[in-house]
């Protein structure tokens, strides 16, 4: 994974390689003039609040004489960023009788119809029989996205025409899950805008209809969230958790940013599980989410001229 992962960060690892570098430069001195630059830097990074957060940490350290040199910040710094994110690795549910449903939410925009198709793809190379269901039907090129994808996987696809109700192809696609006997069902939902509230209400009924002939599902609903929006994803967050139970992220577009610390906000704010990170174009660009590796892939301390 790590060597996605590097190159999906590049763009956030050199905003802050650069910075650190100055930062840790020979002979440079922990006072409030770094302190203030490290702030500066974690903020340009878009950890936004939670980079002053760690920065006040240091700072107390600091002035606890817990942290006294330069040399001491890069472990400190690691060691902030891990305990911020702690408890934030899950693994994809299983349900205690197949299909296990996974309801895929997003705004548009957001990579959601791609994330389906590599989830379907790494689901396929963990071994386990795959459905999906394309719910994204107000958007006529949703459907016909996954339907290329999901010919190019071979794996079989639930669908109906344009601007059909979402809710009745989920509840097909339930229905073909529990005949087929598929050890998951994914479900794609329409792109949903947070302030088109008659779309959170399709959402709610999708999930109904499903629970219908599966009580305890869906068994995971996974919110697709955009990189490269920041901080704004966590509005976005926000909004979905009401009309659906999430219980888990899916951080796409890494590659495409700058702005990777902004999952840091994110599990500020919504402390869930993020379960995948989006790390590329391709069907198998798509990873389990790893606390160390991704820090580790953000700071890479060695390119910044010191080490942890």
């Amino acid at each position: 994974m790590l060597g996605k992962l590097l190159g999906a960060l590049k763009k956030t690892r050199d905003v802050l390689t650069a910075g650190l570098g100055r930062l840790f430069a020979f002979g440079r001195k922990l006072d409030e003039a770094f302190l203030d630059e490290l702030e500066d830097l974690l903020y340009r990074a878009d950890l936004g609040p939670v980079g002053t957060k760690v920065v006040l940490a240091l700072k107390d350290a600091w002035k606890r004489r817990v942290v006294q040199e330069v040399q001491q910040v890069p472990l400190f710094l690691r060691q902030q960023l891990l305990a911020l994110l702690a408890g934030s690795e899950g693994t994809l549910a299983v349900a205690a009788q197949p299909p296990t449903v996974v309801l895929v939410v997003g705004v548009n925009g957001s990579g959601k119809t791609t994330q389906v198709a590599k989830l379907a793809h790494w689901l396929k190379g963990q071994g386990k029989s795959v459905l999906l269901g394309a719910g994204d039907t107000f958007r006529a090129a949703a459907v016909e996205q996954l339907s290329k994808w999901a010919e190019r996987m071979a794996v079989p696809i639930i669908r109906q025409p344009s601007g059909a109700d979402p809710a009745a192809v989920a509840f097909d696609a339930t229905a073909a899950a529990i005949a087929r006997k598929v050890d998951y069902l994914v479900l794609d939902t329409a792109g949903r805008l947070h302030t088109q509230k008659n779309l959170m209400a399709e959402l709610e009924k999708v999930v109904r209809v499903v629970r219908k002939q599966l009580p305890t599902a869906p068994h995971e609903t996974l919110l697709v969230l955009d990189a490269t929006t920041g901080q704004n994803a966590i509005r976005q967050a926000s909004e979905f958790t009401r009309a659906a139970q999430v219980t888990g992220l899916i951080l796409a577009k890494m590659d495409g940013t700058a702005k990777g610390g902004a999952l840091f906000g994110i599990r500020e704010l919504l402390p869930l599980p993020v379960k995948f990170l989006g790390v590329g174009e391709a069907l198998d660009d798509l990873e389990p989410f790893q606390l160390e590796a991704f820090v580790d892939a953000i700071l890479d301390f060695d390119r910044a001229g010191t080490s942890a």
